[in-house]
């Protein structure tokens, strides 16, 4: 128990020595690690430049490359560029380095009133797509009482619907600090995903919430089941957004909306060709092999029912709906000020909700190009409004 109680220990410190290192608000991961960017073109006869992180999250911005929708478009598009981990993606995208990007939206909200960026959403990328994996031998949340879990930074939605169901069973979150069995508390910290895995199978942490591959791996590799589906807790959620640098809209809008006309074609393809989307995925852009990253497309309520408590929902399945809904960005604000992070914050005291929609949300090129590739039907929505549904 002691060299466990060790391991805890080093892990914590490890955590915040890479926050510190990195910039509190990022997470885990090291600036530009792995990456190399050539400098572009000029003006509007520049190629735009697409980050990601190898994560299925990123289908839509490499299936419109890999299938040609790009071109089909009249936008010249650089290879995608893989990045490690989101600080050095966020650190890219403000630097210009890329323009553009699908990221977190919790962190496209510190970005825009944290750093002052020049940065706006122009559409949800996915929803759903993450998932709390534990280790074999948790079988309830309360299990994790005393444990560590990894998120992949402080502002994730992994981070927000974690923390609400932490709360919802009555164990309280806490950084910086061992976790203890008898005071029913948990200690998140940060951590690149490909690290997150490795770290479960040695004990080293009881959990880490996630975008797949990374859960379904661990179902493959038997070192760790998917507790529950975060689409089944807040019901097609948006984990990343598409974001596009203010001087691409302003300064080259003719690529900004040829771009966002093949993003959402491609977003309708992978709806509905998921054994397809993984080959795509697996022929060069991500590193995880085929059948794990198919597995992860492929989901179903049935063979994951201890997963799931509103099965209606479908919240185990990865979607594309585009849409960036004005509802989910309110609510995701109020969430973000309940949220414990070991970060910088301040930009939420006072940050009216709607606000926040209005002034780092714009819809209007993606929801021309919802109805150039079908309609609203074509994507599973019904229009420009919803209700949020969270039940931890």
């Amino acid at each position: 128990m002691s060299g466990s109680l060790t391991t805890r220990r080093t892990l914590l410190r490890a955590g915040t020595a890479a926050v510190a290192l990195t910039g509190a608000a990022w997470g885990a991961g090291s600036l530009y690690t792995g990456t190399r960017i050539g400098s572009g073109g000029d003006g509007g006869s520049r190629p735009v430049r697409i980050g990601y992180l190898p994560i299925t999250d990123a289908a839509p911005l490499l299936v419109a490359h890999a299938n040609g929708y790009y071109d089909d478009a009249g936008v010249a598009v650089a290879r995608p560029v893989l990045f490690r981990s989101w600080s050095s993606l966020s650190e890219a995208f403000v630097a210009g380095k890329v323009e553009a990007i699908h990221m977190l939206m919790p962190m496209a909200l510190y970005m825009r009133y944290e750093l002052q960026a020049d940065v706006r959403i122009t559409a949800w990328n996915h929803t759903n797509g993450s998932s709390l994996t534990v280790h074999p031998e948790i079988t309830d949340l309360a299990g994790l009482a005393g444990r560590t879990v990894a998120i992949p930074a402080w502002w994730s939605i992994h981070n927000v619907v974690v923390q609400k169901m932490l709360r919802a069973e009555e164990l309280t979150p806490v950084m910086r600090e061992s976790p203890s069995t008898s005071a029913r508390t948990v200690a998140l910290v940060p951590m690149a995903p490909s690290d997150m895995l490795p770290a479960l199978n040695n004990g080293v942490i009881g959990g880490y919430v996630v975008a797949d591959p990374f859960n379904a791996a661990a179902e493959a590799k038997h070192v760790g089941t998917i507790h529950r589906f975060l689409g089944d807790v807040w019901r097609d959620h948006a984990c990343c957004v598409t974001m596009l640098r203010g001087e691409l809209l302003r300064d080259r809008p003719e690529q900004a909306a040829g771009f966002m006309d093949a993003l959402v074609r491609a977003q309708a393809w992978a709806r509905t060709n998921r054994p397809e989307t993984a080959a795509v995925l697996a022929s060069g852009y991500l590193p995880q092999p085929k059948p794990v990253i198919q597995r992860a497309l492929t989901y179903t309520a049935a063979a994951h029912a201890d997963a799931l408590h509103h099965p209606d929902w479908h919240g185990e399945s990865l979607d594309f709906r585009p849409y960036p809904y004005p509802s989910f960005t309110q609510e995701l604000v109020r969430a973000m000020q309940d949220t414990v992070v070991d970060a910088p914050a301040g930009f939420l005291t006072g940050l009216d909700p709607a606000t926040a929609h209005r002034e780092l949300v714009d819809d209007a090129l993606v929801t021309r190009s919802i109805a150039r590739a079908g309609g609203w039907g074509a994507f599973g929505m019904r229009g420009t409004t919803r209700t949020e549904e969270i039940q931890a």
